[in-house]
């Protein structure tokens, strides 16, 4: 399992989790990808490779868990003042955080492992943040949201060359918001 759900917080469990995703951060950004390598992680982070093969299993779960870590957000959404506002914002953020070179390579990354439910979870708590701002306003579900502005989001970012285009992003937001 690519993350260790339950392991008490900090200590050296933590220490090392974090000397290993930094070693996988650094050498990312050194060289490509596809030359990465658990003992070159193992290296840089100062641990033993069995110890990231005990932890992980294999190189794509420990991608995965550090793609997974940098795609749990910082903050919560930005708050606009209007439901449709907050949605265009995150939407617009997601779109273009995703989109990026890294953005598409974690997407691919926890593609890869066995933890995609995780990613929904991820983003529904966002999206339903931003939904119980407005308990006055009627709301679409979150299922609703992630199927009609996310899915769109994240196919065209994992099965076509061109992200989708901000005009469109906004027409699925407007379709996402109409109640019917």
């Amino acid at each position: 399992m690519a993350i260790k759900e339950g392991l008490r917080p900090g200590g050296r469990s933590a220490r090392v989790q974090e000397s290993i995703h930094s070693a996988v951060r650094a050498l990312l950004q050194e060289q490509e990808r596809s030359t990465v390598t658990v003992p070159q992680i193992a290296a840089r982070a100062g641990v033993t490779p069995s110890t990231i093969y005990r932890r992980w299993g294999d190189l794509t779960a420990l991608l995965a868990d550090v793609a997974l870590a940098r795609m749990r957000p910082d903050s919560e959404p930005a708050d606009t003042g209007s439901l449709r506002g907050d949605i265009r914002a995150w939407a617009e953020q997601y779109l273009d955080e995703m989109s990026s070179e890294p953005g598409r390579n974690m997407m691919r990354d926890v593609q890869a492992s066995a933890t995609p439910g995780y990613c929904v979870a991820i983003v529904g708590a966002q999206l339903q943040t931003i939904v119980d701002r407005y308990p006055d306003e009627t709301a679409p579900s979150v299922d609703r949201l992630i199927n009609l502005v996310v899915a769109p989001v994240v196919y065209r970012l994992l099965f076509s060359a061109a992200a989708l285009e901000m005009d469109e992003l906004h027409r699925l937001i407007d379709i996402a918001l109409q109640q019917g």
